[in-house]
């Protein structure tokens, strides 16, 4: 009779420990179907198992400079973590598809999910003001008993909101409230990767190779950096040309035609800006980095705030930190993850990396071998048991 109740007892927490170890996977894998749009009957049975997400109306979180609107993302059933998931540069903020879509599968894999996009951010300026933003939204989120039952969340960012996630997660006043942070693209050092845009010039990490930058970089930089480089009377007009651009660049995900009209929209405004603002726009509308990245080199230091870099900030967070990074991303090198790893790690902190060539600037983009499928369903299933 022991010996039968000790092999039931075995029985019971063998099945218990697959429930925890299968689990994970199966709703990491289901996302991944769902995240990377696979199509055929594996998408569908990842649709038809996912749980239905209710959208209710945006509303308003306090922050400490003013009021910043959400939108929140419910799944049916019990909800044991939430996550506050927030995009990178963008016009759209918390509009932007890639944004609305990743954030209902996340939420189909049973997470509630708040996305927030940064005002800054929105308005092309990276800056430790987003890091407080972010901050006092993690402080309300764990404040709801609905959100957070155990007084924590996640934090999810994307591309340079990963990096001033991080900057957050390790303020005092919500170290105890993060569950994880996931910087999805992100920086390190803020400064360095502004060089890179401008010059291609990357931190080395062994086995990392540097990709040349994307455009959109040195386009984001001369927008923050206007107002030093022209004449003030120059400075508004510029800055519309390069958002009309910028705004091109984001449409060419959504709207083809539009995107086009809006690119010829920013090419006839070179001829309503006198010198030096209509080089400069030509520049853009060329995406010439040669010849803009030089020019921007002197103004990097004054636009990179120490406060707004992880290896910069006064102290690490205490949760778990997950670096996910495409291989050969072209705006935020993926040395970047590399080296921040290694600075977390040297800060006692627990760090889980991966570079991946499937995944792009923050998004899952191509077609993916099995084992490398398998890495990301991995990590996330490392992330969706927190």
């Amino acid at each position: 009779m022991v010996r039968l109740l000790s092999i039931l007892v075995i029985t019971v927490v063998l099945a218990v420990a697959a429930y925890f170890v299968v689990v994970p996977y199966a709703r990491a894998a289901s996302l991944f179907v769902r995240v990377g749009n696979v199509g055929g009957r594996v998408e569908a049975f990842a649709d038809a198992t996912a749980r239905a997400v209710t959208v209710p109306p945006r509303q308003l979180v306090p922050t400490r400079y003013g009021d910043v609107e959400a939108q929140f993302y419910r799944p049916e059933g019990r909800v044991r973590r939430s996550v506050l998931l927030v995009p990178g540069v963008h016009s759209m903020g918390i509009a932007e598809p890639r944004l609305t879509a990743l954030a209902r599968d996340l939420a189909g894999s049973g997470i509630a999910v708040m996305t927030m996009a940064l005002p800054d951010l929105m308005a092309y300026s990276i800056t430790a003001r987003s890091a407080d933003v972010i901050e006092d939204a993690v402080q309300w989120m764990a404040g709801q008993p609905d959100l957070a039952p155990d007084g924590r969340v996640g934090m999810i960012g994307i591309s340079f909101a990963g990096g001033l996630s991080i900057v957050a997660a390790g303020r005092p006043s919500i170290r105890d409230k993060v569950a994880f942070v996931v910087s999805f693209g992100g920086h390190g050092d803020l400064e360095r990767v502004l060089k890179y845009l401008a010059t291609g010039e990357a931190v080395q990490a062994p086995g990392v190779v540097t990709i040349p930058p994307h455009d959109y970089g040195v386009a984001v930089i001369l927008y923050a950096a206007a107002d030093r480089m022209v004449p003030p009377e120059q400075v508004e007009p510029l800055r519309e040309g390069i958002g009309t651009f910028l705004l091109a660049s984001q449409l060419t995900l959504v709207d083809m035609k539009q995107a086009d009209a809006e690119f010829a929209r920013a090419r006839e405004m070179v001829h309503q800006l006198p010198e030096p603002s209509a080089t400069y726009l030509t520049y853009v509308n060329d995406r010439n980095v040669k010849a803009l990245g030089p020019i921007l080199v002197p103004h990097l230091g004054l636009q990179a705030d120490p406060a707004a870099s992880p290896e910069r900030a006064a102290s690490v967070p205490s949760a778990p930190v997950f670096l996910l990074h495409g291989d050969e991303d072209s705006v935020i090198p993926a040395a970047e993850s590399v080296v921040l790893a290694d600075y977390l790690r040297s800060k006692g902190v627990t760090v889980r990396v991966l570079l991946s060539p499937i995944i792009t600037h923050a998004e899952l983009d191509r077609s993916a071998a099995v084992a490398e499928s398998w890495l990301i369903v991995a990590f996330w299933a490392d992330v969706l048991q927190r």
